[in-house]
C-alpha cells in the first residue's frame, strides 16, 4: 500500500532547468503549495560548480542518467552516450553553460505551427529578459537583476582568436552578442556563471524559494506513473506515484501536475501512464488511458561533427594539462582568481553561418575548443591541437523515444536517426568543407594547422557524408518529444498553453514541447518556456 506524501496545489516532476523556474515563480505567491520531485540528489557535488567539472559529471551515475542511444545507421552503427542531468538543476548542472536564445525565426515558426502569436519573438523576448542578469546591464535586448546570471568568459586563447580572424576572412563577421534575434557571426560565447562558478538553475531559482514554507522538495524519487482519475469530462491527472528509499508513495495535486522531466523523461512518464501510442502501451501491458500517438515522437537533436587539427606555436589545453606542473598551475590560478582553464566552458568560441546562400538565416553553429581528444571521457591528446565542431541547427531527421518495458527504472529506447535524410547528409558534407575553408584562411597559417580528424584524404561529397557518421556525436540538445501544436496536428501532445491533450490537470513544461529545435543551445530557451508556463498557470488559478 502506497504511503501518502500529502496534498499540494501543484506537483512538479523534475527539478531541472524548467522545474526550478516554475517552482520559484509559483511559490512567489504565498498561498500556493508546491511539491518538487527530483529523481537525482542534491547539487552538492563539488564538480558541478567548478566549470571544467562537466568532465566529471557527464556519464557519472551521481549526476547523469547515463542513457545510451540505439545503434544508429547514420553514425555507421555506433551507439552514443546521451547525457541528461539526474541531480538538482538537471542538465543545467552538467551542460556547457552557454547562454543562447536562438533566432527570432525559431519562435515565429513556433507561433505559426501552433496558431498562437504569443510564441513570437517579440512576445518571448520579455521573458528572456525577465530572468536574465546580464553582466553589462540592461538594454532593449538584455535584462538585469533577474535570477539567471550571464557573464563573459574569464579566459581567452591565442588559437581561438586566430580562428575568429580566419572566420572573418572566410565571410563570417565578428560579433560580440549572439542573443539579439540574429546570431550570425563569430565570437566568444557568454556563459551562465557567477564569478567563475557554474550558475545552475537550482542555485539561481531555488535559493530563495527554498526558504518559503510553501515549497517541499523531495530528492531520490523515481516517478512510476501519473495518477489518473476518470471523470465525466474525461481523464484527469490528480498526482503522481513514485518510489523513494524503497517505499511506494503517492502525492496528490489539487490544481495541476507539471511534468518537467525533460525530453527523455517526460515522454517516458507519459508512456508509463498509458498516455501515448496505444500499441506501445498494450505491448508492455499498460492500460491505455489516452491515445496520443505523438508522445515520444519528433525527437530532434544537434549532431556535432568534430574536426580536429594539430597546431604549432600556440598553447592548447592538451599541452597545458599534460604535466603535473601544468595541472598545478591551472589549479592555483583558479583557486586564487577563479580564472584560467578550470573556469572555462566546454566550448569557448562560437560561430553561426549559412551552409549555402539559400538559407534565410544561419543554419550552422560552430563550437571551437583549444583541445582535442578521441572521444568524451578519454584523455587529451599529447600534442597541441584545437577542435572545431559544427552542427546543422535545423536537421530534417526525426527520431523517437519509447519505453522498453513497464518498469520505470528501465531506460527507454532512444532512436536518433541522425543523418537519415539526404538533406542532412548534404549539409554535413558542406559543413566539413566550410571548416576546411576557415582553417585554410591566412589568419591560421602561422600555426600550421594539420587536420587529423577526420583526415584530409576524404574529399568527395560521398566520402564526406560517410565520414560524418564517424565523427558525428550529440551535443546534448534533445527536444521535441511532447511537441506542442494546433488542434489539427495529429502528433501534437500539448496545446500552445502546454496542457496535455485529452487529460485535464496536466501540463508538460520542458524542452520536449518544442515543435522545432531552436537555432542554438537549448537550455535558456527551456527557461523561457518555464517562465511562460508559470504565467499561464498563475493566470488560470486566478
Amino acid at each position: 500500500m502506497a504511503e501518502s506524501a500529502g496534498k499540494y496545489d501543484y506537483i512538479i516532476v523534475g527539478a531541472g532547468s524548467a522545474g526550478c523556474v516554475v517552482a520559484h515563480r509559483l511559490t512567489q505567491e504565498h498561498d500556493i503549495s508546491v511539491l518538487l520531485i527530483e529523481a537525482g540528489g542534491k547539487d552538492d557535488y563539488l564538480w558541478i560548480h567548478i566549470p571544467v567539472g562537466y568532465l566529471y559529471c557527464i556519464d557519472n551515475p551521481r549526476t547523469d542518467w547515463r542513457y545510451r542511444t540505439e545503434a544508429d545507421q547514420g553514425l555507421n552503427g555506433r551507439s552514443l552516450i546521451y547525457p541528461r542531468g539526474k541531480v538538482m538543476g538537471g542538465s543545467s548542472s552538467i551542460n556547457g553553460m552557454i547562454y543562447m536564445r536562438g533566432q527570432a525565426r525559431d519562435y515565429n515558426t513556433w507561433a505559426e505551427l501552433t496558431g498562437d502569436a504569443s510564441w513570437r519573438w517579440e512576445q518571448v523576448l520579455p521573458l528572456f529578459k525577465k530572468s536574465e542578469d546580464h553582466y553589462l546591464g540592461g538594454d532593449a535586448m538584455h535584462g538585469v537583476g533577474g535570477e539567471w546570471r550571464v557573464e563573459k568568459q574569464r579566459l581567452s586563447w591565442e588559437i581561438l582568436d586566430a580562428f575568429r580572424e580566419a572566420a572573418a576572412q572566410s565571410g563570417i563577421p565578428k560579433t560580440n552578442d549572439f542573443n539579439r534575434g540574429d546570431n550570425e557571426g563569430c565570437g566568444y560565447f557568454e556563459v551562465n556563471q557567477k564569478r567563475g562558478m557554474r550558475w545552475n538553475t537550482a542555485r539561481a531559482f531555488l535559493k530563495s524559494a527554498n526558504r518559503r514554507g510553501t515549497l517541499d522538495i523531495m530528492t531520490g524519487c523515481q516517478v512510476q506513473r501519473l495518477k489518473l482519475e476518470h471523470t465525466a469530462l474525461g481523464p484527469r491527472c490528480t498526482g503522481v506515484e513514485f518510489i523513494s528509499a524503497g517505499h511506494e508513495w503517492v502525492a496528490e495535486a489539487k490544481a495541476e501536475t507539471i511534468l518537467a522531466a525533460g525530453a527523455v523523461g517526460s515522454p517516458q512518464i507519459l508512456q508509463l501512464s498509458g498516455i501515448g501510442p496505444g500499441a506501445l502501451s498494450r505491448q508492455h501491458g499498460i492500460p491505455v488511458a489516452v491515445e496520443l500517438p505523438g508522445v515520444g515522437e519528433n525527437l530532434q537533436d544537434h549532431l556535432q561533427l568534430r574536426m580536429a587539427f594539430k597546431i604549432k606555436g600556440a598553447k592548447s589545453l592538451n599541452t597545458m594539462a599534460g604535466s603535473w606542473y601544468g595541472k598545478m598551475k591551472i589549479g592555483l590560478e583558479y583557486a586564487l582568481w577563479r580564472t584560467g582553464p578550470m573556469s572555462m566552458a566546454p566550448s569557448q568560441l562560437g560561430a553561426f553561418t549559412r551552409s549555402d546562400a539559400s538559407q534565410a538565416t544561419p543554419n550552422l553553429e560552430y563550437h571551437v575548443q583549444p583541445l582535442s581528444l578521441e572521444k568524451f571521457g578519454e584523455p587529451l591528446h599529447g600534442f597541441p591541437a584545437f577542435t572545431a565542431s559544427v552542427c546543422n541547427l535545423r536537421p530534417s531527421a526525426r527520431g523517437h523515444i519509447r519505453i522498453a518495458s513497464a518498469d520505470a527504472s528501465a531506460a527507454p529506447k532512444i532512436t536518433t536517426n541522425y543523418l537519415s535524410t539526404e538533406a542532412d547528409r548534404k549539409i554535413a558534407a558542406t559543413a566539413i568543407g566550410l571548416t576546411r575553408k576557415i582553417v585554410a584562411a591566412p589568419a591560421l597559417q602561422a600555426y600550421a594547422p594539420e587536420e587529423f580528424k577526420p583526415g584530409g584524404q576524404y574529399t568527395t561529397e560521398r566520402q564526406l557524408e560517410q565520414v560524418a557518421g564517424d565523427i558525428g556525436t550529440t551535443i546534448f540538445h534533445p527536444v521535441g518529444t511532447c511537441k506542442m501544436g494546433s488542434g489539427d496536428d495529429p502528433l501534437a501532445v500539448v496545446d500552445s498553453r502546454l496542457c496535455v491533450n485529452g487529460v485535464s490537470g496536466l501540463r508538460v513544461v520542458d524542452a520536449s514541447i518544442m515543435p522545432a529545435i531552436t537555432s542554438g543551445n537549448t537550455n535558456s530557451p527551456t527557461i523561457m518556456i518555464a517562465e511562460k508556463a508559470a504565467q499561464w498557470i498563475l493566470a488560470a488559478r486566478r
